[in-house]
């Protein structure tokens, strides 16, 4: 079956990963385990290996904004590449498990997918010197009662012109905020030979 699309002839070859983080009603507590944005301790990262490139075609992000205190509150998800640079593999973080968009395809991916990092920092501090996407919430402090909360926080990502990454590189999600902010993520990308572009 031939589909005429890029995407699914790249599934269709095995080429597509998935890769969640957060579970059911168990999600990742942003800003390194709680409080705002922390470059060294990134939410999700997928490191790409020299040799290896990664075409991101779909990341969502979904995020549980609480209680605040003040109209000056905000939270906040940012996503996008250090592209020169791949993960040197220190810090605290959990492993995750990056499975194959097209489900019988027994490739698996040459990334490293991590989430989670917490309590030890990555010694080579990730730069995010390619920006993909943004979203921000300010807390809105209701006059009429005690109660105070934030509007909606998610961010998608879906390019029409997505960006080729060449390895080394890491993809970094991030959230979080002056206040604790939770979130999930689901991420998606082709993987390819850097060789394949040339």
């Amino acid at each position: 079956m031939k589909f005429y699309d890029w995407r699914m002839d790249a599934i269709r070859d095995g080429r597509g990963f998935h890769v969640t983080v957060g579970s059911f009603s168990d999600p990742i507590v942003g800003g390194g385990a709680g409080g705002a944005i922390d470059l060294d301790l990134p939410e999700v990262l997928i490191s790409v290996p020299d040799g290896t490139s990664i075409i991101p075609i779909r990341i969502d992000i979904q995020c549980q904004v609480p209680l605040i205190a003040t109209d000056a509150d905000e939270s906040e998800i940012v996503i996008g590449f250090d592209k020169d640079a791949a993960w040197d593999t220190t810090g605290t973080s959990t492993e995750e498990t990056a499975v194959n968009m097209r489900t019988t395809h027994t490739a698996t991916s040459l990334c490293s997918c991590e989430s989670a990092f917490n309590a030890v920092n990555i010694t080579t501090a990730p730069a995010v010197d390619y920006e993909l996407a943004r979203a921000v919430t300010i807390g809105n402090l209701e006059a009429t009662n005690d109660s105070s909360r934030f509007t909606e926080l998610k961010c998608l990502y879906e390019p029409l012109t997505p960006v080729i990454a060449d390895g080394p590189c890491m993809l970094l999600v991030y959230w979080g905020g002056t206040v604790d902010t939770s979130g999930f993520a689901q991420i998606e990308w082709l993987e390819y030979p850097t060789t394949y572009f040339t």
